[in-house]
């Protein structure tokens, strides 16, 4: 298959042409490396420097190749910046994507997976795995960007698609042909990396009073790898089935905080400072998915379900990005 694909500069995106290319597909990547590295995009893929937004730019790419599916991942994720900079986030995760989908369907490429979030859940009421027909009740601009996403394409006749809600991404390619490049870490195990190899001098747990075991925040932690597995098999469902869905991406198990930083500490062999610090805006204390529709349609099976190797390889790249 023909793919394109945008923010393939960008950590998710990234891996996913990997998997696609290692796969024996065809990509193109569309990022206007605002937030991506060019290192990270693999070289056998196709590479063109613009916005989503650039309708002229885009139309002229689909007129010239057919391809048989997009995969738009471009967008902003960050939960605490779109707490303090709503519009940023309404403008490039929602407004910008509408004008990507418009620009796709009227040059007949009408096979979108789209790239959403387990922040469209906010803070679910219970402790339960979150199903995909859990009430959506973002507490943050950024889940809310993404629903706003969602219905359009759930709303346009013209176009089928498959949405991804991912919960916690972290990892890195074993390969270490890619991995999260950030100059401001949010993500946990990211940061308590850098910790790790020395690129910083602690780690702050944003919260110790949440209706938690250890008073922690609990989350759903899947491999990137085993993300971008998941997105081949989902394109390739959409084209042969032609139907829509949506669809969770985890592993249906969740780790504390706390839980977290031991095996960091386990698998670097030495204790890594932290401290304790306030709640972030717009944090929920639980999110943990139901997978049962990602393995009932795909009959998929994770290769990295293993919390250990994931902090290992994302710490392997953070020692790998020291020469980078």
């Amino acid at each position: 298959m023909k793919i394109l694909l945008t923010g393939g500069a960008g950590y998710i995106g990234s891996h996913a042409a990997i998997a696609l290319l290692d796969g024996g597909h065809k990509v193109t990547v569309i990022d206007n490396l605002s937030t991506g590295n060019k290192k990270l995009i693999p070289p056998s893929a196709n590479f063109v420097n613009c916005n989503i937004n650039d309708v002229t730019t885009i139309s002229q790419i689909l007129q010239k190749e057919k391809f048989d599916a997009l995969m738009h991942f471009a967008g902003y994720i960050e939960v605490e910046e779109s707490v303090s900079n709503p519009k940023k986030y309404f403008d490039n995760n929602t407004k910008n994507s509408k004008i990507l989908f418009d620009t796709c369907i009227k040059n007949n490429l009408k096979n979108i997976i789209f790239s959403s979030t387990a922040a469209a859940y906010g803070n679910p009421a219970n402790s339960e795995p979150i199903k995909e027909s859990t009430d959506l009740k973002p507490i943050n601009p950024y889940g809310e960007s993404k629903i706003q996403s969602e219905i359009y394409l759930k709303e346009n006749s013209q176009c089928n698609f498959i949405i991804l809600r991912y919960f916690n991404v972290a990892g890195a390619d074993p390969k270490m042909r890619s991995g999260l490049i950030s100059k401001k870490a949010t993500h946990l195990i990211k940061i308590a990396s850098e910790v790790a190899v020395g690129k910083r001098k602690d780690i702050t747990i944003f919260g110790n009073d949440y209706p938690t075991p250890d008073g922690t925040a609990i989350r759903d932690y899947i491999h990137v790898s085993d993300l971008a597995d998941v997105h081949v098999k989902a394109v390739e469902y959409l084209v042969s089935k032609q139907q829509s869905n949506i669809i969770n991406c985890g592993y249906g198990k969740g780790f504390s905080v706390k839980d977290v930083l031991k095996i960091v500490n386990q698998v670097n062999d030495k204790p890594i400072s932290i401290k304790n610090g306030d709640r972030r805006a717009g944090d929920p204390s639980m999110l943990v998915s139901n997978v049962s529709k990602l393995h009932s349609l795909f009959d998929w099976q994770p290769k990295y379900n293993n919390l250990s190797f994931i902090v290992k390889t994302s710490i392997d790249w953070e020692k790998k990005l020291l020469n980078y």
